[in-house]
């Protein structure tokens, strides 16, 4: 299969954007649990707001998550398939072996 370089760079940057551990693990949260808002990100992984805040809005930038207003609050889900894929492809050998 052949593939063009936009669509070469495009994975690429998209992977890059992956490649931060705080934003792989919003987004392994997202693929397995859903659609969350700023707060319930930020208690889960124990940083700042605004810490959490800048890397939905660089996984917004790639194209990886998705922001729905309802009101005052943000909920963000995974907006690509792909990189929900990803995610389970790379997690699914340490499932059953989170607490080890």
């Amino acid at each position: 299969m052949d593939y063009t370089i936009q669509h070469l760079q495009k994975t690429s940057e998209m992977l890059k954007t992956l490649g931060h551990p705080e934003r792989l693990c919003i987004v392994t949260r997202l693929a397995r649990q859903g659609s969350f808002n700023v707060a319930a990100l930020q208690d889960c992984m124990s940083l700042p707001q605004s810490t959490v805040s800048t890397h939905l809005q660089k996984l917004r930038a790639a194209g990886i998550v998705e922001a729905r207003r309802q009101g005052l609050e943000v909920t963000y889900s995974l907006k690509n398939e792909q990189v929900k894929q990803i995610v389970e492809l790379l997690f699914q050998s340490t499932e059953g072996k989170k607490h080890e």
